[in-house]
């Protein structure tokens, strides 16, 4: 699959060429495979060296940087809602999607799988944080009489004292955040590296090699995530499909699309405790970094700033789906079946947005 390469400077050339919309996104789609099995391979490197915690939170600080620079870029365009959209389709598409998809696949032939409880509840902490500081700001909004973002405008101003709210919401998430990382990485380490047994054959990589591969296969991502991101809002017209599903299903699917292969593949290989570190982690990572950092970069760079106020769809989206992700992974196990109950809320909050 690493010949697939080859299709970066093709869609590149297709890009530039004005060529069809479709045949940049399927050039592009093929040169995120090469991409995702390298991520793969470097994650499952790590891991063997520096653990699950470790390995799991570069490979989705790798995968998320993409989705950053693509959410800035639309931020100076002043998509305030698209971008919110997307952060939103992210929290939810990692926590049930990505979860969800890698519970069936480990779980086929396997009674059941299990991961570290503790690690999981904390997991489950951080996400619900997450939600709570992300509706806080539209819980203001709606008690001062004002009503929430409507679905297809770009953006929507809800005041100066909102918009510092939303500031200092984004600095306490950055700092809880970072109390996280210090938790899993430097006080809790042993954690979020349980002992498994994993016995890989050969000598693993150098931990440098981990590290510039996963960076390369981050920065390659990343350039095909803007062609298919391109790609998919022009086609997106013609099939009549609204901004508010692209941003929020389409566009968060394709920018963490080495996430989802990793996960899948390290799930298939019976490694729980790091798929659930990726797609949990993932969906925190967006929810008290990604965010926030938007928010301050909005102040700086953006047309205006942008508000963490969120419509109603998106609200019941983020306690819908991290509700039952949490209460699914809080035992430390998992089968097949709970991967198709994430699954199925997945599909039926994608068809509400799909008619919103």
């Amino acid at each position: 699959m690493y010949y697939l390469a080859a299709m970066a400077p093709v869609a590149l050339a297709l890009k530039l060429s004005g060529s069809s919309p479709s045949l940049v996104f399927f050039s592009s789609a093929l040169a995120v495979i090469p991409a995702a099995a390298l991520m793969s391979e470097a994650t499952e490197q790590l891991s063997s060296r520096s653990g699950a915690g470790v390995a799991g939170l570069l490979n989705v600080t790798f995968g998320n940087a993409p989705e950053l620079i693509i959410a800035f870029f639309a931020l100076l365009d002043g998509l305030q809602e698209v971008v919110k959209a997307s952060l939103v389709g992210s929290v939810i598409g990692n926590s049930l999607l990505v979860l969800g998809a890698a519970m069936v696949v480990g779980g086929r032939h396997r009674t059941r799988q299990t991961f570290d409880r503790t690690a999981a509840q904390t997991h489950s902490g951080l996400l619900l944080v997450t939600v709570i500081a992300l509706i806080l700001p539209a819980v203001v909004v709606l008690s001062r009489g004002q009503s929430l973002p409507m679905v297809g405008q770009p953006r929507q101003s809800f005041g100066s004292h909102i918009d510092h709210l939303s500031l200092a919401v984004s600095i306490v998430m950055i700092v809880v955040y970072a109390a996280s990382l210090l938790f899993s990485l430097r006080t809790h380490r042993d954690l979020f590296a349980p002992a498994r047994g994993d016995k890989r054959a050969g000598h693993p990589w150098p931990l440098v090699r981990c590290v510039v591969i996963l960076a390369s296969a981050g920065a390659l991502v990343g350039a095909m995530s803007e062609l298919l991101v391109g790609s998919i809002e022009h086609a997106s017209k013609s099939i009549g499909l609204s901004e508010f599903f692209v941003g929020a299903f389409i566009v968060a699917i394709v920018g963490n699309a080495a996430e989802h292969y990793v996960a899948l593949v390290v799930a298939a290989k019976d490694k729980m405790d790091l798929a659930v570190n990726i797609a949990i982690g993932s969906s925190a990572q967006v929810g008290l970094f990604v965010a926030p950092v938007l928010v301050i970069l909005s102040f700086a760079f953006g047309p205006a700033p942008m508000a963490l106020v969120f419509n109603g769809y998106e609200i019941a989206a983020l306690l819908f789906g991290v509700l039952i992700s949490t209460t699914l992974i809080a035992d430390g196990e998992s089968t097949w079946f709970e991967g198709v109950q994430l699954l199925g809320i997945y599909v039926l909050i994608g068809m509400v947005f799909y008619y919103a």
